[in-house]
């Protein structure tokens, strides 16, 4: 029997400067934040526009419990799908130009439910290899053969559709979370369809950024109509919490008997529901396009002040350092002068390429960016 040495493990990850450790807040989630009696300007954020302390949602929530209580008091095909969930999903699919959407408790456990209930042994997953981890983690657990290929490859993409077994999926990002570029997925979707494949498009860090109506890439180009499976989440720039999957009405009835991720969970609190189908009015409505207007004027003061090679294809700058131990002293000495960067290090991303992930949001004031560029700027140059 092998030992538990789970303090060696320990000092392992403090020795790589991997060590993680849960921050607690002591105030309401927004550009400014309390920890430990102190305030610090919060760039670390998905809540893109905002809405997490919004008044709207704030009311939503507490007409959604007063509606309809704080909890749906069991899974969704027992007796916890309640008007809400309904209302939710006749609303996300036609915010997504899809014939029906399936809401689950989280965007982790979307993936979890979808790909094992679609694909099997004798299947393939082609992923891209900066896919989220709950992508990669539902692949494997389909037990379909898993093929990766190279960040934005459409080559390599190629190769392996043209050996591809069984029934075919590519997965990828349409924004991708630790580097904030898009997919080309115009030539993804061009490629899937010569092949007989379908499409995974995981629209968490879109949704609400950009598109018409805050709607996502595959709206901005006209494509929403070529992709199967539009995933997303209910906890970046809506504000709340949980996930859903957009699709056609046969495939949202195929995972309410499969999606084992959905069985087996309690479902969501009616009350998020309820806040969530007002949380797309905002989004679709003028106080959703006012906010990504500001949102994207904060994007366009960093990238000038920063002179940043790319320009802003999401509301997600990450500064690459490299050493996970280097990318940790510069949070740190960030966190000292107010401001609040995480560093993001292996497994979120590749050994070597940790990096400061900076997420803007149009809750933050001009003078908020201004001093978060004049402080990276100031510690780059050191």
């Amino acid at each position: 029997m092998l030992p538990w040495n789970l303090q060696n493990q320990i000092n392992d990850l403090h020795a790589q400067g991997l060590w993680r450790e849960l921050r607690t807040l002591d105030s309401a989630q927004g550009p400014v934040i309390q920890h430990d009696g102190r305030d610090y300007l919060n760039f670390s954020s998905n809540d893109y526009l905002g809405l997490a302390s919004a008044p709207e949602l704030k009311a939503a929530l507490h007409e959604g419990v007063e509606l309809y209580g704080a909890g749906a008091g069991a899974s969704r095909l027992v007796c916890g799908t309640l008007k809400p969930h309904a209302e939710l999903e006749a609303a996300l699919a036609t915010f997504k130009y899809s014939e029906a959407a399936l809401t689950f408790p989280s965007g982790y456990a979307v993936a979890m439910g979808t790909i094992p209930a679609l694909l099997g042994a004798g299947d393939t997953v082609i992923l891209d290899k900066l896919s989220h981890a709950c992508l990669v983690d539902a692949a494997r657990l389909s037990g379909a053969t898993i093929r990766v290929f190279p960040h934005n490859h459409l080559g390599k993409l190629e190769r392996l559709l043209q050996t591809a077994t069984g029934r075919v999926l590519v997965v990828t990002e349409s924004i991708f979370s630790m580097d904030g570029d898009a997919c080309p997925l115009a030539e993804i979707i061009a490629l899937k369809d010569r092949h007989g494949a379908w499409l995974l498009l995981d629209e968490a860090h879109a949704v609400g950024v950009i598109g018409p109506q805050g709607r996502g890439l595959a709206a901005q180009l006209g494509l929403a109509g070529r992709v199967e499976l539009q995933m997303g989440t209910l906890s970046k720039a809506l504000g709340l919490s949980g996930g859903y999957l957009a699709a056609s009405r046969q495939v949202i009835d195929l995972l309410i008997n499969r999606a084992r991720s959905l069985i087996y969970s309690t479902a969501p609190p009616p009350c998020i529901a309820h806040a969530a189908r007002v949380a797309l009015e905002m989004l679709a409505g003028d106080a959703g396009e006012l906010r990504r207007q500001r949102l994207w004027r904060h994007l366009g003061v960093l990238h000038d002040q920063l002179k940043l090679e790319h320009a802003a294809e999401s509301a997600i700058v990450p500064i690459i350092i490299g050493a996970e131990t280097r990318a940790m002293e510069l949070s740190t000495r960030l966190r000292e002068e107010g401001l609040l960067i995480p560093a993001i290090r292996y497994p979120t991303v590749a050994r070597s390429t940790a990096r400061l992930r900076i997420t803007l949001s149009a809750a933050h004031e001009e003078v908020h960016v201004e001093r978060l560029a004049e402080a990276v700027k100031h510690l780059l140059a050191m």
